[in-house]
């Protein structure tokens, strides 16, 4: 229900490419038929003209089947590119008006595989599950009800196995789908996630030496991926053969069908007889991907409502406890990278400063705005003054209103450091989380940077709590030390 009120299809629209897609495999169905009927009749020589209305129904059947399929491709995708449109419009307003923990303690990269990749696979299920389905089933009532007119016994052979092609294979199918997409979805995540950081921090990745190492680290979990959805291959593959093994078997059920018929009816209503459930599975080949369609964007769904909940991180650690904070503390969190220094940040009550938080390629003023924006153009100098940026901002040609080009591509990594601090000092959160606030900055400039971050009335008043995450501490910074290991 979520999932259908975020795509806000229009009914009409799905009908109209529904409604094509039937005419189209419609079309299909009835140019088997004629053509059964043709070729038989063509055998027994009549005169020209007892065939002439044959001739042109297989020729009208033939083009307009192309012609109401490219119809019903032309409905169904324009219905998913408005859907998908919606989709992003509202989940964009949700993630703006949700609580800024819901956005700011997730990466980009993860950001980036469930608001783009997610909405994709979600507007998927009109063009690729909702109209296959509704014209499989229709032209499924009519292929049975055709064949029956001429055997009972035929049209239930052909019930079972179109059961068999667009129930049970479509099962196996989502099944199969629906354990891959699991663990597929992690490695998605973890390369998105790397390939976001060679991109936002490939300079001083360089520089560090490390760059080289987290390109292999993407490159291998693209491989993990691979290998992930080669293993759901072996149940798939049964899936796509239950399909063709159904049409074999509803054919020689209507061979022997037409075999004892062949003394009672006409030549030609036994070649129709045998040729129409050819034509009648073509829409039942699309079932086992519509149902894979279905299972991937349920998984989807679940991942778009979950980024714009208030919820815990899927990432946070349930063994790490939040801090336990007195007005106006220091603290100061302490450790190696991966020890959980940003998980233990996510579970303490406060306002959280991702070290990789976003900069927008715009003026310098709306980038610190974006931490409050009835700041005026005097506290947002003296915030660039107090972070060390003022001889930077006196060289910007324009000043506050100095474009950005690039967001973070335009400046340093330690000016993009210093710029994100200055957006906490312009915040007036009680509790401010800082997440390596001086990484990429030169010993003496971080060290200095610390201790004045951790002394009350230093950067931040005295009445204001203060958390900082950082890999080294210097030993003039008396204050509480946390070790997360």
């Amino acid at each position: 229900m979520w999932a259908y009120e975020l795509l806000r299809p229009r009914a009409s629209r799905v009908a109209l490419a529904v409604a094509f897609g039937v005419l189209s495999l419609g079309s299909a169905l009835a140019l088997a038929g004629v053509s059964a009927w043709l070729i038989t009749r063509a055998w027994q020589m009549p005169p020209v003209l007892d065939l002439t209305v044959a001739v042109v129904a297989v020729r009208a059947f033939g083009i307009s089947r192309g012609v109401l399929g490219y119809c019903e491709r032309l409905a169904s995708h324009d219905t998913a590119l408005r859907s998908a449109g919606s989709a992003r419009e509202q989940l964009f307003a949700r993630l703006a008006a949700a609580p800024a923990d819901a956005v700011l303690r997730r990466h980009s990269g993860e950001l980036v595989a469930q608001a783009g990749a997610g909405v994709d696979e979600l507007s998927d299920v009109l063009v690729r599950a909702v109209v296959p389905i509704c014209v499989a089933a229709v032209l499924g009532v009519a292929a049975v009800g055709a064949v029956g007119l001429i055997s009972p016994a035929a049209a239930t052979v052909l019930a079972v196995c179109m059961l068999v092609a667009g129930v049970l294979a479509p099962a196996l199918a989502a099944r199969a789908a629906s354990n891959a997409e699991e663990v597929a979805a992690q490695h998605h995540s973890q390369r998105d996630t790397a390939a976001m950081l060679v991109l936002e921090h490939a300079p001083e990745l360089r520089v560090s030496g490390r760059l080289a190492g987290i390109i292999a680290d993407a490159g291998e979990q693209q491989r993990r991926w691979g290998r992930a959805m080669d293993r759901a291959a072996a149940p798939a593959a049964l899936a796509a053969a239950a399909p063709t093994a159904a049409i074999g078997v509803s054919v020689l059920g209507a061979l022997v069908a037409g075999i004892s018929l062949s003394n009672a009816v006409a030549p030609t209503t036994v070649a129709v007889l045998m040729l129409l459930p050819l034509s009648a599975f073509e829409a039942m080949t699309a079932l086992p991907g519509a149902a894979v369609t279905l299972t991937r964007a349920r998984i989807a769904a679940r991942r778009l409502l979950a980024l714009t909940e208030a919820v815990d991180d899927d990432g946070r650690r349930p063994d790490v406890a939040p801090l336990h904070l007195r007005r106006g503390e220091r603290v100061a969190v302490v450790g190696a990278s991966g020890c959980g220094k940003t998980t233990l940040l996510m579970r303490t009550e406060g306002t959280f400063f991702a070290e990789d938080a976003h900069l927008f390629a715009t003026t310098v003023r709306d980038n610190l705005l974006v931490a409050r924006g009835d700041a005026t153009d005097a506290e947002l100098t003296y915030a660039l003054h107090r972070v060390g940026l003022s001889r930077w901002l006196d060289q910007l040609p324009d000043g506050l209103s100095t474009v950005l080009t690039g967001g973070a591509a335009s400046v340093s990594a330690g000016q993009r450091r210093r710029l994100l601090l200055a957006r906490a000092l312009i915040s007036t959160a009680p509790t401010v989380l800082l997440d390596e606030p001086t990484e990429h900055l030169d010993a003496s400039d971080a060290d200095a940077m610390l201790v004045d971050l951790l002394t009350p009335g230093g950067l931040f008043g005295p009445d204001r709590t203060v958390v900082v995450a950082t890999h080294h501490l210097p030993e003039t910074a008396g204050v509480r030390v946390i070790s997360p290991a």
